[in-house]
């Protein structure tokens, strides 16, 4: 039976991508299709490792830490080492996303506290005056 492949037109299209992303992920290494002449042949190998990447950008990860995670499970070595590199750059990518959100936390409580301010002010300013 014939694995299935695809073009890069059919993959654009269900990815919702341009052709220059996917070969942009190509020269990145992310991809490897076959040549059929001047055409590429994506397998179904690289179908996967494109929804992989999209996920993976999703949640914020650097396209090399995508290609280390995503090789790692090319190699025919233990599951034990690829799991913990995933969880180590899950977790490094959480705690800077939590410092990220203390600081719009911290920010928006600012705003809030501007706006409140303001509108106190603009209440003073709009009373009518005592004679």
């Amino acid at each position: 039976m014939p694995s299935q492949t695809f073009t890069i037109g059919e993959l654009a299209r269900e990815f919702d991508l341009t052709t220059r992303a996917i070969r942009f992920y190509e020269d990145m290494g992310l991809l490897a299709p076959e040549r059929a002449g001047q055409q590429r042949v994506y397998t179904a190998r690289d179908r996967t490792r494109l929804a992989l990447t999209l996920r993976a950008k999703r949640l914020g990860l650097k396209l090399n830490e995508v290609k280390d995670i995503l090789d790692m499970y090319d190699s025919p070595r233990d599951t034990v080492p690829q799991l913990q590199r995933f969880l180590g750059v899950l977790g490094s990518h959480r705690t800077q996303l939590e410092a990220q959100m203390e600081e719009l936390q911290a920010n928006l409580a600012e705003i809030r506290a501007q706006e409140k301010q303001a509108r106190a002010a603009l209440t003073r300013a709009s009373k009518p005056k005592a004679r």
